[in-house]
C-alpha cells in the first residue's frame, strides 16, 4: 500500500484513465486516482495520486501548468489540433513580428471558449461525447490565466508554417483552443501539432517515470522512492506541533487552539514558527504531533480564535 503523489510521464496514446487503470494492475491497489486529463496524444506529467493521496487531487488541479506545444497555422480542425477532421486551409504569410505581437494578446487574463472535444460536463454529458454524435453546444467562456508564453522555435514558419512555444498557464487552460485562438488573431486559422506538459507545480518533467518505468521498480522492490509524500506538496506553507496532551482529540478530526500548540522549535529545524505569529485569520498551516505524524492542513478562523481541520490525511495505524 503505497500513500502520496507519483509523478508519471503519460505516453502517446493513453488516456489518464488508461494511466490510472495500468497503475492499479502494476501497484496492486485500488484506491489512485489522477490529477486532470491529459489528451491522449499529448505527452508528459501526469500526477498521480495514490492510498491517502487521493484526497489531494482535487487541490492539485489548482496548480499552475507548464507546456510546450507545436503549433500548425493554416488549418483548422474540429478537435483543435492535427488528429481531428480538418475545417479549412488558409495560405500564410505570416511574420516572425507578426507572431509575436499576436502572441502576446494572450498573456494575461482572458476568456477562453472551451473545445467541443473536451471532458467538460454540460446537463450531465461531456463535450466530446456530443462532438461525437455531431452535435454542438453552446459553451460559456471561462476566465483563465496565462502567466507567459515564449516562442522557443520558429525556423520553419515561412516554410512548413509552424512555430513552438512554451506555456505557463492556469488551471482549466486548453492549449490546443490557445492555438485555434492564435491562428484567428493571425488570420490564417491554426491547430496544435503536438503538446508536452512539462511542469505541474513542483512535478516537473525531468522526474516523471514512464509506466514501464514504474514497473521495472516494482519488480525491484523500489516503488517507494518515486513516491512523494502527501505532505510534499504543502512545503511552502509553515508548519506547527500540537502537544501530546491534545493529540487524542486531533487524531479524531477535532480543531485546536494556539494554546495546544508546542511553543519552542525541536532540534535542527530552521524553519518553525512560532504559534503567535500563525493566528492570524485565514492562515494555512501543516500539522504535525511531537513524533513527528502529519495530521494534515489547517486553517485559522480568527473569529473563533480556532485552526479548524482544511484536509485531513492522518488515519488509524
Amino acid at each position: 500500500m503505497y500513500n502520496g503523489l507519483i509523478n508519471v510521464y503519460k505516453e502517446a496514446g493513453y488516456t489518464s484513465s488508461d494511466v490510472v487503470a495500468r497503475l492499479r494492475g502494476i501497484l496492486k491497489m485500488k484506491k489512485i486516482g489522477h490529477t486532470g486529463t491529459l489528451d491522449p496524444d499529448a505527452v508528459g506529467v501526469l500526477v498521480i495520486c495514490v492510498g491517502n493521496g487521493t484526497k489531494l487531487c482535487d487541490m492539485l488541479t489548482d496548480h499552475d501548468k507548464e507546456y510546450i506545444a507545436v503549433c500548425r497555422l493554416g488549418v483548422t480542425t474540429d478537435t483543435q489540433d492535427m488528429s481531428g477532421r480538418v475545417l479549412s486551409e488558409k495560405e500564410v504569410n505570416v511574420t516572425s513580428e507578426q507572431l509575436h505581437e499576436a502572441v502576446k494578446r494572450f498573456v494575461g487574463e482572458y476568456d477562453q471558449i472551451p473545445p467541443m472535444y473536451s471532458a467538460i460536463k454540460i446537463n450531465g454529458k461531456k463535450l466530446y461525447e456530443l462532438a461525437r454524435q455531431g452535435k454542438e453546444v453552446e459553451r460559456k467562456p471561462r476566465r483563465i490565466n496565462i502567466e507567459a508564453i515564449t516562442i522557443l522555435d520558429e525556423s520553419h514558419l515561412q516554410d512548413e508554417h509552424i512555430f513552438t512555444m512554451e506555456v505557463k498557464c492556469s488551471k482549466g487552460t486548453y492549449i490546443r483552443t490557445l492555438c485555434n485562438d492564435i491562428g484567428e488573431a493571425l488570420g490564417c486559422g491554426a491547430a496544435m501539432e503536438h503538446l508536452t506538459r512539462t511542469a505541474v507545480g513542483s512535478f516537473h518533467l525531468e522526474t516523471a517515470r514512464t509506466l514501464d518505468q514504474i514497473e521495472e521498480l516494482r519488480d525491484q522492490g523500489r516503488v517507494e522512492e518515486i513516491v512523494a509524500s502527501t505532505e510534499s506538496l504543502f512545503r511552502d506553507l509553515d508548519y506547527c506541533i500540537v502537544k501530546d496532551d491534545f493529540r487524542r482529540m486531533l487524531e479524531n478530526g477535532n480543531s485546536f487552539r494556539v494554546e495546544n500548540l508546542v511553543s519552542e522549535a525541536p532540534e535542527d529545524e530552521q524553519d518553525f514558527v512560532a504559534p503567535q505569529e500563525l493566528y492570524a485569520d485565514g492562515t494555512r498551516v501543516r500539522v504535525y504531533s511531537q513524533d513527528g505524524t502529519f495530521f494534515g492542513i489547517y486553517k485559522c478562523d480568527e473569529r473563533t480564535g480556532q485552526f479548524r481541520v482544511e484536509k485531513f490525511f492522518y488515519t488509524q495505524q
